[in-house]
């Protein structure tokens, strides 16, 4: 008998042994009953509780531990499916470039880890079924992260690697009467490691189903559907190959929404192949997902049925035609979202309703692609694309980043780069495209295979594109990677880059317009982020060629963890102790990881990747419908009126726009032309209930604002003015407020008897540094304004004992006294500004901020004031852009509104905490405690942020528990805050028109009052 030999483990050549052929992943029932209730006889789970021994490497495992007479019974019980580091052994680690080996033991390709590689051995005892008994028995790991050898009752089963794909072996002539001892182990790092360096927590065990199987007498081992339809879309063959164990008969039948298409009856033999005529199908895409039911009754030659396979077909025709990708024979955009499976909780074991949850997220939210980045994922949720409505791009196991993001590469020198041109490695790539493609072949949402992800060029990847292309001429074949090496350009059916600026890609293809552009990864979304998003889905409209792009990424890989004091926060690279690390990198989402809720990112995603534009206007709207096969009739249209915030009017608009069309049409609503603010919003709602979303869920808008000009507002009453040596003072009727000449501001706002401000307001040209401005090195550059907002004084220094000190300037008229402070700020050149307070009668205060700008100082993060309250404050309501945070390049998706929420509500749950919740086109906004007493402020569309933290609190804390206790509501008023960026988090600065402009003098009007 063939016994195991872990030196293979390092041979890139070794990758399977006696490990079966993979197949289609489709489901077999013993009948048609069964089937309708998913009772799968023919399988048995092994899931749950296995007896476990962990070791650092394998010189410390135990030998012999898989024979028959060592009893494992006294070992530790773990869970499985389960990553073992999620159970309490060795801990994740989460590294992005670098190979998690790096700095501990040097090894080259060929080689792996020997002092720390840690080794997992796993016992289950069974007994084999009552119903399995006198049959073939197969065992299925559907997911064995990295290495997997597996022995039965003492005998070497098999070998087998790839992390993501089934592993499935032969017992039947290992199986014995009674209990049976399985025995596997799991190597954390293998050969094929060199190949799995994607961007993710390193994590290893039996972390999918393990189960037994069997198969009837006459078995379906494989099988494959395909749709070919004509150029009129009216006619299609469905194409059915079958593999079979045995020769037998087999009963089709097709069928959409229980009415029979077609049924028929044929003799089965061991290959065989069906064809099903089909006029006029009903078409399958991520708008309109028809699927037909496919039913195959297998019987035995003496005509019983032994085996029912049901099969999901899509009728769809996906190709390249005039450089074009094409859907249905429409030219598709991918409104896409790269996806790790990931859970907090589980790591890469995800419970199918989450799956569920993240699916009808991004319905709800208009993204219509996924890339499985970068590995096949589990089943299911290709099944639940194929159901719901979303376009895949099939990625394989393979990058190998780290070993080509290298000095000696840059050098010139590629013999480190894997796989590169090896042939060693062909083989092992060429079994993984395999594997994903056998097992996933069937399903409608897989438009394009890619081969991999940020693993170079060469032969070897050209090889794995040439296998997709014999073996599924129905589908496109994606690879990034060539961009660095254009040897074997043909890899890639289309270009594909990453992270690319839109100027640079409308460059490409001034030059290249051989093949369609996409963004495999773009919009880096990490922390706060995806500004200027807008810039690549408008390019969607008006290049052909340029195709969309696909988010990096979807959920923040952040697992729970408990601090010191027990409780659970969002853990990051680094805090298991794991090194080498890339610390909160893993946070890239547009929903959260502990609960997989959409963040603040997501309302901006959501426009830009709506499928119908309203362009409003006072009288009329022009509804653009970049559907490619839904009219706009299918959605409910309504109109809204408010005016200053408030809904006033609401109607219903009829619309029935053409797929790819746009049309004209009159609001029913005339134009108003009493004095105030007017805000009209066309919506287009879901009409009925779907999968994803319940009628009247908003699938697009589009707003327009116009103003009937109103009377400024007078602020009148009567005031009396205290000017003393070193305060200056002024009462009304309800209020009276303190300004110091010796501290330099506003010490004092009483209104209805109440102190309101905590501390003296100051200049504040701070933010905290979000991810992306960490990356472009935000805090280096700008380091003067954090200094200039945390040590401005009113006094300047001086080269004698004390600092010179000048009194602010005083103006007292009728109507209001104004007091103006110069602000001296430590700059290098040096620089001030003014802060000035004009009091009115009424308690209302016009506060205005100039700066003379500083030619050496460029720009800054923000330009506003910053104010203290007691935390009671802590309601906030504003008339502005909403409902979630907004910024200057990032508030397409927002509507003009009124809204409310508590400070805290403004926290972001970024995992680095950062900037978060600013306001935009504010035209007022107030914090109040439970009372309804508190601060109002206006102005002119000016931004507004009420937090419990200052920035500078906020930026001392790399997570949400290093945050202080609250006990002030923090209140930012500015004329504008820096853009947050978003092409990328290691290098791209926020684009130059959403920068502040200090190409002249910048001055900033407000205006807050008791309330």
């Amino acid at each position: 008998m063939k016994t195991f030999d872990y030196n293979q483990v390092k041979n890139p050549e070794y990758f399977r042994d006696n490990r079966l052929d993979a197949h289609s992943s489709h489901r077999y029932y013993q009948s048609l009953e069964a089937m309708e209730i998913e009772e799968e006889d023919f399988k048995y789970s092994l899931n749950g509780l296995w007896k476990f021994h962990y070791a650092k490497n394998y010189r410390s495992a135990i030998q012999g531990f898989e024979k028959e007479e060592y009893c494992c019974k006294a070992w530790d019980d773990i869970r499985v499916p389960a990553h073992i580091q999620m159970e309490g052994y060795d801990v994740p680690q989460y590294a992005n470039v670098q190979y998690p080996w790096e700095g501990k033991e040097y090894i080259v390709p060929g080689q792996i880890p020997e002092e720390f590689n840690p080794v997992a051995s796993y016992v289950k005892y069974f007994e084999v079924p009552e119903n399995m008994k006198g049959k073939r028995i197969f065992i299925s790991f559907h997911g064995a992260e990295s290495g997997l050898a597996v022995w039965l009752n003492g005998e070497f089963v098999g070998y087998s690697e790839d992390s993501f794909t089934p592993s499935e072996f032969e017992l039947t002539p290992y199986i014995k009467d009674g209990k049976n001892k399985l025995a596997a182990q799991v190597f954390k790092w293998t050969s094929s490691s060199w190949c799995e360096d994607q961007d993710f927590f390193r994590f290893s065990g039996l972390y999918r189903d393990v189960y037994l199987y069997t198969i009837p007498e006459v078995h379906i081992a494989d099988l494959r559907v395909r749709t070919y339809l004509d150029d009129t879309f009216a006619k299609a063959d469905l194409e059915i190959k079958v593999k079979a164990s045995a020769a037998g008969k087999v009963r089709i039948t097709l069928s959409h929404q229980e009415e029979i298409v077609c049924c028929q009856e044929n003799l089965l033999e061991e290959d065989s192949t069906f064809v099903i005529k089909t006029e006029n199908p009903k078409l399958w895409s991520a708008e309109v997902p028809n699927l037909y039911d496919l039913l195959l009754e297998v019987m035995n030659e003496n005509g019983d049925v032994v085996e029912v396979v049901p099969q999901k077909v899509g009728f769809r025709r996906f190709e390249m035609k005039n450089n074009l990708m094409t859907l249905n024979g429409k030219r598709i955009v991918f409104k896409g979202v790269n996806r790790h499976e990931f859970c907090s909780a589980t790591g890469r074991h995800v419970k199918k309703e989450d799956v569920i949850k993240d699916i009808t997220t991004m319905k709800q939210n208009n993204i219509n692609a996924i890339r499985t980045s970068h590995y096949p994922d589990e089943t299911m949720i290709y099944e639940l694309c194929d159901e719901y409505g979303l376009y895949m791009i099939a990625e394989n196991n393979l990058e190998s980043h780290g070993s080509w993001d290298a000095p000696a590469v840059y050098a010139g020198d590629k013999s480190g780069v894997v796989p590169m041109d090896n042939p060693k490695w062909l083989a092992m790539m060429l079994d993984r495209v395999n594997s994903m493609y056998q097992r996933d072949k069937n399903h409608p949402s897989i438009l394009i295979w890619s081969c991999g992800n940020e693993s170079y060029g060469g032969k070897d990847i050209y090889e794995m594109s040439r296998f997709y292309k014999k073996e599924d001429p129905t589908r496109l074949v994606h690879y990034e990677g060539v961009f660095h090496d254009r040897r074997y350009n043909d890899t890639s059916d289309m270009e594909s880059q990453m992270y690319t600026s839109v100027e640079n890609i409308k460059k490409f293809l001034e030059k290249d317009r051989t093949k369609p552009f996409i963004c495999c990864e773009y919009t880096h979304a990490m922390g706060n982020s995806c500004g200027a998003m807008h810039k690549y889905t408008d390019l969607t409209d008006t290049e052909p060629l340029y195709q969309g792009g696909f988010i990096w990424d979807y959920i923040d890989q952040s697992i729970d963890k408990k601090d010191r004091y027990g409780k659970i926060y969002q853990a990051y690279g680094g805090d298991f102790g794991d090194h080498p690390c890339d610390y909160n990198f893993s946070g890239n989402g547009i929903v959260y990881g502990k609960d997989r809720n959409p963040s603040p990112k997501m309302q901006e995603v959501k426009f830009n990747y709506q499928n119908i534009t309203a362009e409003v206007e006072k009288d009329k709207v022009t509804v653009i419908n970049k559907n490619l096969f839904a009219n706009t009739n299918t959605f409910d249209c309504t109109v809204a009126l408010q005016k200053d915030g408030k809904l006033i009017k609401q109607a219903v608009l009829e619309t029935n726009v053409e797929p790819l069309s746009k049309e004209e049409y009159k609001l029913p609503i005339p134009v108003q032309t009493l004095q105030g603010e007017y805000t009209i919003t066309v919506s287009f709602l879901l009409k009925e209930d779907t999968l994803w979303a319940k009628r009247g869920h908003e699938v697009a808008f589009g707003q327009y604002i116009y103003e009937v000009a109103k009377e400024r507002e007078e602020h009148k009453g009567e005031f009396e003015v205290i000017n003393s040596d070193h305060n200056f003072g002024v009462k009304g009727e309800n209020f009276e407020v303190m300004f110091s000449y010796l501290n330099g501001g506003l010490v004092s706002y009483r209104y209805g008897g109440v102190e309101m401000i905590k501390a003296i307001p100051k200049p504040n040209f701070w933010r905290t540094p979000t991810d992306n401005d960490e990356g472009n090195l935000m805090p280096m550059r700008y380091a003067q304004w954090k200094i200039a907002s945390m040590y401005l004084s009113h006094k300047k220094p001086s080269d004698e004992n004390y600092p010179d000190s000048m009194n602010p300037e005083l103006e007292i008229t009728e109507e209001y006294a104004k007091i103006t402070y110069t602000y001296y700020l430590p700059t290098t050149p040096e620089a001030y500004c003014n802060l000035s307070y004009k009091v009115y009668g009424d308690g209302y205060i016009e506060t205005e901020l100039y700066y003379e700008p500083v030619k050496e100082l460029k720009d800054m993060p923000e330009f506003g004031v910053i104010f203290k309250f007691d935390a009671d404050y802590e309601n906030v309501s504003w008339y502005g852009m909403g409902y979630e945070e907004t910024y200057a390049d990032r508030c397409r998706g927002a509507k003009l509104g009124i809204y409310n929420n508590k400070v805290k509500d403004n926290m972001a749950k970024y995992l680095n905490p950062q900037e978060c919740g600013n306001k935009t086109g504010v035209r007022w906004a107030s914090v109040t405690d439970s009372k309804g007493r508190g601060m109002l402020f206006t102005g002119n569309k000016v931004e507004f942020s009420a937090l419990p933290y200052t920035p500078h609190e906020m930026e001392n804390a790399r997570h949400d528990f290093e945050l202080p206790q609250i006990h002030y509501t923090v209140v930012r008023v500015s004329k504008q805050q820096m853009g947050v960026g978003g092409d990328d988090s290691w290098g791209a600065k926020t684009h130059k028109e959403y920068l502040l402009n200090t190409e002249e003098p910048i001055r900033f009007i407000f205006g807050f009052k008791g309330i």
